[in-house]
């Protein structure tokens, strides 16, 4: 037999009419049209009350519990923090608490789900960075100890090839260490006054054979001609806009152009990398800062780079206090911006 608010409230208002009854025939002077308007009278007061206790204050939020915890199977965290603070009945502020601790909780443990799964895809991602690398190196080296180091000219391809695997291993490590080193703050960076477009075009003279090969053009735009001074440390802020302006270049159309901005205003300088290339499909830009995303995996392998430089420079541009952001249209080109903080 279920007990319904109804049934509950019923038998309880017996009950407290029965007392009330059995009180009163101890009284002198108590008629039985007393007793019987007291009795009546104490049990609908006593019904009415008890049913509405029952029913507002305790099985409906009950009911709402039972809701809350179907909406969190179903994960709909949707919940105001106002709602818990400005209740006054507290089954619904113990309702609303579980239901906001839950949540949280639930959240976290898809926070470290989902880390489990970036360390996961890390770790695989570095071993076969670090093994591409050195089964080459490997390959050729003992082929040469098995006979070919004979014949000077195989000896000679076979020596270079290897040198070239072991080059980007280094350059592979390297970045490891950097990134490593940028996320647990152990870099610290030296702010300087420093001029950025100084810095871009030492840069472009360094990038200008590979933009010789490509038939692109570099192009500065500044907002006044003359030194552009921002508060940055020189020697990471040089490594973030040669990373942007050789991605520029690698990444963007044969007979192009790359375009570096510095705008001023107040009290920051705007940095733009633009390039006029096929441009990035719109569901890989919220991954291109992550350690080795590729967009297209063998064409970039195919240029170069270790899949950490975009990576480093989000954490070079973290350090600064400043965020980097990508915008881009497919065959109309990507562009990079961010902002330093301006001296004068």
């Amino acid at each position: 037999m279920s007990l319904s608010p109804r049934f509950i409230a019923l038998l309880l208002a017996c009950l407290i009419s029965a007392l009330t009854l059995a009180f009163l025939t101890f009284v002198e002077g108590v008629t039985n049209n007393m007793l019987f308007v007291v009795g009546v009278s104490s049990f609908v007061i006593s019904f009415f009350l008890v049913l509405y206790a029952i029913e507002l204050l305790v099985f409906r939020e009950v009911n709402k519990m039972y809701k809350t915890i179907r909406q969190l199977k179903i994960r709909d965290f949707t919940i105001s923090r106002k709602s818990v603070i400005k209740n006054n009945n507290p089954f619904k502020k113990l309702n609303d608490e579980i239901f906001v601790y839950v949540a949280k909780k639930q959240k976290e443990i898809d926070e470290l789900k989902r880390l489990e799964q970036f360390r996961r895809e890390f770790l695989a991602d570095v071993s076969h960075e670090l093994k591409t690398p050195i089964f080459a190196a490997q390959g050729f080296i003992h082929t040469l100890i098995d006979g070919a180091i004979d014949d000077e000219q195989v000896r000679d391809k076979f020596l270079s090839k290897a040198a070239k695997s072991l080059d980007g291993l280094d350059a592979l490590v390297k970045d490891l260490v950097a990134l490593s080193q940028l996320e647990t703050g152990e870099v610290k960076m030296n702010f300087e006054r420093v001029d950025l477009a100084h810095i871009t075009r030492e840069i472009f003279e360094q990038l200008e054979k590979i933009a010789h090969a490509k038939r692109t053009s570099l192009r500065l735009k500044t907002t006044y001609p003359g030194p552009v001074w921002v508060k940055a440390d020189p020697q990471r802020i040089m490594q973030v806009m040669t990373n942007l302006i050789e991605n520029a270049l690698k990444y963007g159309n044969e007979n192009g152009r790359v375009v570096v901005s510095l705008e001023e205003d107040k009290k920051h300088i705007l940095v733009s990398v633009r390039d006029d290339g096929p441009g990035i499909p719109p569901e890989h830009l919220s991954r291109i800062f992550e350690r080795f995303y590729r967009v297209e995996k063998s064409r970039s392998k195919d240029r170069g780079g270790t899949g950490l430089g975009l990576a480093i420079v989000k954490h070079i541009l973290n350090a600064h206090k400043a965020k980097v952001t990508v915008m881009s249209k497919i065959d109309k080109g990507t562009t990079f911006r961010f902002k330093l903080e301006r001296m004068e």
